[in-house]
């Protein structure tokens, strides 16, 4: 099994351990856990996760830029530092407004 989580015990910036590509959306695991996983994503201007649930939290950082959550069909604005839960089993989506940075941490419910 290989092991994609980042090394631990080193000093490491988010906005600096991952790239934009044009057009995408880039993703890296930092952690994963049976209780849930921590990922690191890049989206481009125009890029989105469309509308899906899932059955943990999860709560998005905004590292770099601005995006918009939707959180059963609710629009929420988020710039850099902002942070926001999107509850296990509701409806939510992710739209680029402007290529930003994201830290994902979702906790498994019990």
């Amino acid at each position: 099994m290989i092991n994609n989580e980042f090394e631990k015990g080193k000093v490491f910036s988010f906005s600096k351990e991952i790239d934009y590509a044009n057009g995408s959306i880039v993703s890296k695991i930092l952690l994963k856990k049976l209780s849930g996983n921590v990922s690191l994503f890049s989206f481009t201007k125009g890029q989105n996760l469309s509308e899906h649930t899932a059955p943990f939290d999860a709560m998005v950082q905004i590292i770099e830029g601005e995006a918009e959550i939707l959180i059963n069909k609710e629009s929420f604005i988020l710039f850099n530092g902002d942070c926001i839960i999107m509850p296990a089993n509701i409806p939510h989506a992710v739209n680029a407004i402007e290529n930003f940075k994201m830290v994902l941490t979702m906790i498994k419910s019990e």
